[in-house]
């Protein structure tokens, strides 16, 4: 049997920023290093950080002191000024993807635009975009079914930066059947568009596709469903022990990929572990 694994998976840029600088940190202080929520959306990956010393953190009045590293899916604003007048030392490891979609939240509600998100509304990271436009941003999904309160509004879209782009062009469609006014911004994420393309293009040429990540990370499930919704027989996993052997039964090609937040290292257990089951 053929295994084949997508060039472009693994880790991002920012993903990949955003762990060395919690590692690096972590060795150069024998203080303790916090984060807000895990770095990344990688279970293997907060639990190796945690054994390092880096420990996530859903409520900041369980610090007194130390580090805080804002996670590369960024954070709402208040997060950062409560940290702040805690006396945290701040580190912060916000994908500059993410960033630049804060920004635009910003200046479109500043110039008096209806901020409107496209993504997942109870993702940190558009919780995090919310907060840059003063909590008034909505956010919608894929569903552009329900857009009627928008009618005849300034609307300035952004977009969930790992949001799929031909989703982002269909919902942006729908909206301009109904703005007065619309200011768009593309903050989707190059590197996640360049995997999810990848992973597309290998569905035509296997029988049967593993997408290797952790099951909290929406990328991740993102590249399941696209694979699904081409007919591809598709299973999700966060580690090799997952792996079944019935799975290959009668396959003569597999292909192997995974999200933004998803190690290579895991990715080459996921391969190994294929090639012994088969």
């Amino acid at each position: 049997m053929k295994i084949f694994v997508v060039k472009n998976a693994g880790f991002c840029f920012g993903v990949k920023r955003a762990i060395n600088l919690a590692f690096e940190k972590a060795k150069k202080t024998g203080k303790r290093v916090y984060t807000f929520g895990p770095l990344i959306h990688n279970p293997q990956v907060v639990e190796e950080l945690r054994r390092e010393g880096v420990h996530p953190v859903q409520n900041l009045k369980k610090i007194k002191s130390g580090t805080l590293i804002i996670r590369s899916h960024g954070v709402h604003p208040r997060i950062l000024l409560e940290a702040k007048k805690k006396g945290l030392k701040i580190i912060d490891a916000t994908c500059p993807f993410v960033r630049r979609a804060q920004r635009n939240a910003r200046v479109l509600h500043k110039e008096g635009y209806q901020v409107v998100v496209v993504g997942e509304a109870h993702h940190p990271e558009v919780q995090g975009i919310i907060g840059y436009a003063d909590d008034q941003a909505k956010v919608i999904n894929s569903n552009t079914r329900e857009l009627d309160f928008l009618r005849g509004k300034r609307i300035g879209v952004i977009a969930q930066t790992t949001l799929n782009l031909d989703t982002f062009k269909q919902v942006t469609g729908k909206l301009l059947e109904k703005a007065r006014e619309i200011k768009i911004f593309n903050t989707t994420c190059n590197a996640t568009a360049i995997a999810q393309k990848a992973t597309l293009e290998m569905t035509k040429d296997v029988d049967l596709m593993i997408v290797v990540g952790g099951k909290n990370s929406a990328n991740t499930s993102r590249l399941a469903k696209l694979c699904r919704e081409k007919g591809k027989t598709t299973y999700h996993i966060e580690t090799a022990s997952e792996l079944k052997s019935k799975w290959f039964k009668g396959i003569r090609s597999v292909g192997v990929t995974g999200g933004t937040s998803t190690p290579n290292w895991i990715i080459n257990q996921v391969v190994e572990k294929i090639r012994d089951l088969t």
